[in-house]
């Protein structure tokens, strides 16, 4: 299954809370994202909270584009990729 990073700007900054009601939020965008045999695997948040660049495995990035739409989530990119792994080479 391919691999993808997904770039996202959020003007007003991104939050998800530390509650249930945060763990209820991640669950449905993953439930919305199985219909489109999209996986979402972790994000990684900038600093000021206005950017997101999240790793999915999914079939297509058009797939990853509607899961998003699904779920209400901006794109700015979408970026197929490799894993990568520095330990990969040592003996």
């Amino acid at each position: 299954m391919p691999r993808y990073v997904v770039e996202r700007t959020f003007a007003t900054g991104f939050t998800i809370p530390l509650t249930a009601d945060g763990d209820a939020a991640c669950r449905l965008v993953d439930a919305r994202n199985a219909g489109h045999a999209v996986h979402w695997l972790h994000s990684y948040v900038s600093e000021d909270n206005t950017r997101t660049y999240c790793v999915y495995d999914g079939p297509s990035p058009d797939a990853v584009q509607r899961a998003a739409g699904d779920s209400g989530l901006p794109i700015d990119r979408i970026t197929e990729v490799r894993v990568f792994d520095p330990f990969f080479y040592r003996p």
